[in-house]
């Protein structure tokens, strides 16, 4: 069994998001308790709290989409395991629909798609390690035919 999602995952998904959480809604509580006339160039503080709030809600649904779904995932010949660091789970390759990447810059991402909703759900996402995620191919290419099976 191979790790071949990114070692990120984890500071991602709850440093990240932890940390954003507690700093910037403890920063949205101060503004509604603090007692001020004007903030920011004579905005008054009412219109200030709304907008900061309504910014803070929208990060927070903002990271749940892009990063709180993201999971770490490990493959060996017969099965890939993906676990959300409290639940694992093993799903053998025939219960792929497809598979989806996409190669950004900074990192790449990978979307696989069950032909049936499961434990995660229908679409589990992770952002693959580079070098782990085409060792694995290369060291397994039976399982490159099984995925390329699934697209035709």
């Amino acid at each position: 069994m191979q790790h071949v999602s990114s070692s990120l995952t984890l500071l991602l998904k709850y440093g990240i998001t932890t940390g954003y959480i507690v700093f910037f809604g403890a920063m949205t509580t101060a503004f509604w308790f603090v007692d001020g006339i004007n903030v920011v160039a004579g905005l008054p503080i009412g219109i200030f709290r709304i907008g900061f709030t309504i910014f803070f809600i929208l990060m927070i649904l903002f990271l749940y989409w892009a990063v709180m779904r993201l999971k770490r995932v490990e493959m060996d010949e017969h099965f890939f395991y993906v676990t959300n660091y409290y639940k694992n789970v093993r799903y053998p390759y025939h219960q792929i629909e497809k598979v989806k990447e996409k190669d950004y810059y900074l990192f790449r991402s990978v979307h696989i798609y069950l032909k049936q909703a499961a434990t995660f759900g229908k679409k589990i996402s992770f952002i693959a390690s580079r070098d782990r995620f085409n060792e694995f191919l290369k060291e397994h290419p039976e399982v490159i035919k099984q995925l390329k099976g699934l697209e035709e």
